[in-house]
């Protein structure tokens, strides 16, 4: 892992990811930390804890960026290839546990994948 410097604004968006066992997408963590940081800190932040292997990321539905925290990831190689579940009711998003297994297909390498499996959560159909 890369040497990701504890500015005040790492700490602040770690601590999130601490306190959260779902994903956080770009929007929540916006709105959270508005007062505070401005847009491009979040995303240069989010970016290099990524680039990291501290979290990974993936697209939720209307293209909005979602991240959540990484199990045995590396600066040089993300493994967490699970798939994620985002409720079309409340939009609660969160890393589904198990994983998926990725075919080898001839004359290729896959680097990245996303799974995002959309319905209603557990809350929402009660």
């Amino acid at each position: 892992m890369g040497i990701i410097r504890k500015t005040k604004s790492v700490k602040k968006i770690l601590n999130e990811f601490q306190i959260e066992s779902k994903a956080l997408s770009t929007l929540d963590l916006i709105h959270r930390f508005e007062a505070e940081f401005n847009k491009t800190t979040i995303y240069r932040v989010l970016d290099k804890l990524e680039d990291d292997g501290v979290l990974h990321s993936f697209q939720g539905k209307n293209g909005v960026k979602w991240y959540a925290k990484c199990e045995d990831c590396t600066e040089h190689k993300h493994s967490d290839i699970h798939p994620h579940f985002q409720c079309l009711s409340c939009g609660q998003t969160d890393c589904l546990d198990f994983s998926i297994h990725i075919p080898k297909i001839p004359n290729r390498e896959v680097s990245f994948s996303q799974f995002l499996l959309q319905g209603h959560c557990e809350n929402c159909m009660a």
